[in-house]
């Protein structure tokens, strides 16, 4: 045994020797070819040069699975054959106990160990260089091993551990079974929980809020019962890598519904917070209108010619809001024009106490008058009054004081003129003015005030009490909730 001569196939001496001689053989076909005046043709060559690759590939293959790792013992002087068939025993040995080794053989001369034959995959194979080179004596190892190409052993391995994976499935299955029934019962719990109307009535401003706490703890016993399923299962840390991949979800679901997100914020800050109440007169973003109610994705108005608007609660939350229902008192501004011949200090008394004595008008704050521009044909008077608006018509309160006024300044023989033309004809010469009658005093009905009540508020009104008796439950606003 300690003598004999191995014979090994396919080793990287002979594939360079190989090489070496198809080079050896080609370049002097090519030259003769060349120097007798021979024309190769393109398949002559390119049969020449696909020889010359196989000759170079087929000791490739064969070394699949060597490995450079070797064992680093020292290495005895004498040679023993005994020793060599001991190792060549134990190695047998070995591999007869471990799977997918069945078709290997071993063959040890010299302390230097020859594998042989083909294993399933090339994994398997590679495994082979750790345990031979743990025996005790061997030199070197010579790693012939292949992987097999039959069809019937390359699928056995996958059919044992399909199998395999059914029969621990069955085995699992009451495991699993407990498992999902603890996440039902604890999940059952939180619905019962988040279905009862009480404490979170109580807790929340409005049901949009109290609708937020019941999914919360819905959400707060799912994952409870996640845990505690997966603490049954044993896998518990399988709950890190579920929230993580929630929370990759959720992120990208935000940025997605970026709009829906930031317009769901903002009903909720509208709700906790209540810029307006129903029936406010409020303007958004250049929209007038009474509130009819505040919903989880926008606010509607209902403007003064009966129309609906809906505006998104996003641009609400962000836009300047007037709300002109807040105070009860409330200033209307009127501009009357005078001559510029007129005693403006009687023009101002008359305009202050003409304003005064109607009444509609709020003795505090009292009314003021003052000068407001000189205009093109006229100086422009501006009065300021103040009405309780809650039961006077804001417009028409307005208008009346308007009326009233033009017919006091006209019984005061006050002139208010307009803008004044001056027409020439085609000569230059200016084409006298009409002369204009003087002015009449005024008769004391014209100075009476109308009827100036919020009737068509009150209209308004109880339309938008029907509609938010029709539509109760999709309404935010309520009256317990603070104002800003």
């Amino acid at each position: 045994m300690g003598s004999q001569r191995r014979i090994v196939g396919c080793c990287p001496r002979r594939s360079a020797r190989l090489t070496r001689f198809s080079g050896i053989l080609l370049v002097p076909v090519l030259r003769v070819g060349l120097s007798n005046g021979i024309a190769l043709s393109w398949s002559f060559i390119m049969r020449i040069i696909l020889f010359c690759l196989c000759l170079m590939l087929v000791p490739v293959t064969g070394q699949a699975q060597q490995s450079e790792e070797q064992p680093t013992s020292t290495i005895t002087v004498e040679d023993s054959a005994e020793q060599d068939a001991a190792i060549a025993v134990r190695i047998r040995d070995i591999l007869s106990e471990l799977e997918g080794f069945e078709d290997v053989t071993v063959t040890v001369s010299s302390g230097i160990v020859t594998l042989r034959g083909t294993t399933v995959d090339q994994a398997t194979g590679a495994r082979l260089n750790d345990i031979v080179a743990r025996v005790e004596g061997v030199v070197a190892i010579e790693n012939l091993v292949t992987q097999t190409t039959d069809v019937v052993e390359q699928l056995n391995p996958a059919v044992e551990r399909f199998l395999n994976r059914v029969w621990q499935l069955v085995v699992y299955l009451p495991l699993a079974l407990v498992a999902l029934l603890a996440f039902v019962v604890v999940v059952s719990i939180g619905v019962v929980i988040a279905r009862l109307k009480e404490p979170w009535n109580r807790l929340a401003p409005n049901a949009f809020i109290a609708d937020i706490y019941r999914q919360l703890v819905r959400l707060a016993f799912i994952i409870g019962g996640l845990v505690v399923a997966l603490d049954i299962l044993n896998a518990s840390a399988l709950l890190s890598t579920i929230l993580g991949a929630a929370g990759i979800v959720g992120l990208a679901i935000g940025f997605a519904v970026k709009d829906t997100v930031e317009n769901f914020i903002a009903s909720i800050m509208l709700s906790i917070r209540q810029p307006f109440r129903p029936n406010d007169t409020v303007e958004i973003e250049g929209d007038m209108g009474k509130v009819i109610r505040l919903t989880s994705r926008a606010t509607i108005l209902l403007s003064f010619d009966g129309n609906h608007i809906r505006i998104p609660n996003a641009t609400v939350f962000k836009s300047r809001i007037v709300n002109y229902s807040r105070n009860d008192e409330r200033r209307f501004l009127l501009d009357l024009g005078v001559g510029y011949d007129t005693d403006l200090a009687a023009a101002q008394a008359l305009a202050q106490e003409t304003v005064a004595g109607l009444p509609f008008v709020l003795s505090e704050p009292a009314p003021s008058v003052w000068l407001e521009e000189l205009g093109d044909s006229a100086v422009i008077l501006r009065v300021a009054a103040w009405i309780a608006q809650h039961e006077t018509s804001f417009v028409a309160a307005k208008g009346e004081a308007y009326r009233i006024c033009m017919a006091a300044f006209e019984g005061a023989g006050i002139a208010m003129p307009g803008p004044t033309f001056t027409i020439q004809g085609l000569d230059g010469v200016a084409i006298p003015k009409p002369v204009q009658s003087s002015a009449k005093a005024a008769s004391g009905d014209a100075l009476e005030a109308q009827d100036v009540h919020a009737v068509a508020d009150q209209e308004l009104e109880k339309i938008i009490l029907q509609e938010r008796a029709a539509l109760s439950d999709g309404d935010l606003l309520n009256k317990a909730a603070p104002e800003e």
